[in-house]
C-alpha cells in the first residue's frame, strides 16, 4: 500500500481496478490543516487523464503490473503480434495501445511488454533503433535557408529530419524516446 506522501512522477497505482501512472505531482502545505498532494494521472489502459487532490492520509494500492521480455513478430491490420521469449506464447496489441512505438518497430525486435492482470497494456522499446532510409530527397547544395537538415522516410514509414549527408539506403540510429536522428550507422 502507498500513502499520498509516496506519490511521485512515474509511480504506478491502482484506482477502482484500473492502473494509473502519475504524470505530474505538486505538494502543498497550507498554514493550517493537512498537507495536500495535487496529482495529474493517466489511465494506462484507456489513456484518459485527470487531475485530483489527495490528503496525506489517503492510501493507494500498488498496480499489479508485470513486464515480460518478448519479441515483436509481425503486424496484421491494426494488430501487432508478440511472442513471449520464455514460453513462446503469442499475444496481440492494438496500434492504439502502442501509440508512437509503431514508428520504430521492425520484425524480430526484442521489446518489453507491460501486462496488467495478464492483459497487455503497453510496450517499452530499446532507447534507440537502427532503421534503413527508404526515401531521401537530394539536398540542394548551396541551400542557405538556414536549415541544415532534410526530410527522410525510414523502413517503418516514419518521417524525420536528418543531416544532408544521409542518403537513401543508409542505416541510421533513431532515439525512440524523442523520434530524432542520432547517428548514421556504418556497416
Amino acid at each position: 500500500m502507498y500513502t499520498a506522501s509516496d506519490l511521485r512522477k512515474g509511480l504506478k497505482i491502482e484506482i477502482d481496478g484500473e492502473p494509473y501512472v502519475v504524470t505530474d505531482f505538486q505538494f502543498s502545505k497550507p498554514g493550517k490543516g493537512q498537507a495536500l498532494y495535487r496529482t495529474r494521472m493517466k489511465n494506462m489502459v484507456t489513456g484518459n487523464a485527470f487531475e485530483k487532490t489527495y490528503r496525506s492520509n489517503d492510501k493507494f494500492k500498488k498496480a499489479p503490473l508485470e513486464e515480460r521480455a518478448m519479441q515483436y513478430l509481425y503486424s496484421q491490420g491494426d494488430e501487432y503480434h508478440f511472442m513471449d521469449n520464455q514460453n513462446y506464447e503469442q499475444l496481440s496489441i492494438t496500434a492504439d495501445q502502442l501509440e508512437d512505438n509503431v514508428n520504430f518497430m521492425v520484425d524480430n525486435m526484442d521489446v518489453h511488454v507491460l501486462l496488467f492482470h495478464g492483459r497487455p497494456i503497453g510496450v517499452t522499446l530499446p532507447n534507440s533503433v537502427v532503421l534503413e532510409v527508404t526515401r531521401a530527397d537530394p539536398w540542394a547544395k548551396g541551400d542557405t535557408s538556414g536549415t541544415d537538415t532534410k526530410p527522410v522516410t525510414v523502413e517503418t514509414g516514419f518521417a524525420l529530419q536528418v543531416p544532408p549527408f544521409v542518403n537513401e539506403g543508409d542505416k541510421i540510429q533513431i532515439d525512440t524516446r524523442t523520434g530524432q536522428y542520432s547517428t548514421r550507422v556504418k556497416e
